[in-house]
């Protein structure tokens, strides 16, 4: 069976791409075949993984009539076992013309069947979303059997991540959605700061044990995606890239526990 997840958060800057990217590969290193589609118009999930932003995730959404582009042209080998679906600004056209076709919430679901049960063999695909509301995110949370949420350890991404849960509880109450969600992912913790303690508590009394075990603020997470490189192919030269590589495999080793 394979397991649809989506990253999202209403706002940016939270580790949503960062998380995607590590998810993605860290499942593909554990031997799981992975399909990474990246929803945000910055195209940057292919950008991390050392490749070019293009617009796969445009002929996903968009599919020309007559099937004269099949996205298939589009899927790009990332790493071993973890395969990619690129974006760029050009999602930002499929989004506007979803909305204006009139697409419905299931758009996206119906077009990624073609990935499942396929000769792919595919145990994940990991959307990596954009923060606006719009149309693209609302879709690909439809879509998804879990949602994973980031969010920044302060006020604003906070509110981003309420909004996002309470829009998944209304999806779930109005529509009937089915899917669930994975987990609020405390990210960019420093516990040196009464911020980042405030809002982690914070986090705690909203949202209780779907809270998961914080990713802390890494001068390493900056670094991997300019050098085109994941948290697990980084040198773990330091005590807080070593930490990075354990909380983020220890993000891995949950959601295999997951059905």
């Amino acid at each position: 069976m394979t397991i649809v997840i989506a990253i999202a958060n209403q706002k940016g800057g939270v580790g949503k791409t960062t998380t995607a990217v590590s998810l993605g590969h860290g499942l593909a290193l554990k031997d799981k075949e992975v399909l990474l589609i990246d929803l945000d118009p910055q195209g940057q999930s292919a950008v991390s993984l050392g490749m070019k932003a293009e617009p796969g995730a445009y002929y996903l959404l968009t599919p020309p009539p007559g099937g004269v582009i099949s996205v298939k042209q589009w899927i790009r080998k990332g790493r071993e076992h973890l395969w990619m679906i690129p974006g760029d600004i050009s999602t930002n056209a499929s989004q506007a013309q979803l909305n204006a076709e009139g697409k419905p919430l299931s758009h996206i679901a119906s077009q990624v069947k073609q990935f499942i049960g396929n000769s792919m063999g595919l145990d994940y695909i990991v959307f990596d979303t954009a923060p606006s509301v719009g149309g693209i995110q609302e879709r690909a949370i439809w879509a998804a059997d879990l949602v994973l949420v980031p969010a920044a350890t302060e006020y604003l991404a906070a509110d981003g991540a309420r909004k996002i849960f309470e829009m998944m509880i209304a999806m779930q109450k109005e529509k009937e959605w089915k899917g669930k969600i994975l987990g609020i992912l405390p990210t960019f913790y420093d516990d040196q700061t009464r911020e980042s303690q405030t809002q982690l508590k914070e986090f705690q009394h909203i949202f209780g044990q779907l809270v998961l075990s914080p990713i802390h603020r890494a001068t390493i997470l900056r670094e991997c995606p300019a050098e085109g490189r994941t948290i697990f192919e980084a040198l773990a030269s330091s005590n807080t890239a070593q930490r990075a590589v354990q909380e983020y495999q220890a993000l891995v080793d949950y959601v295999l526990k997951v059905n």
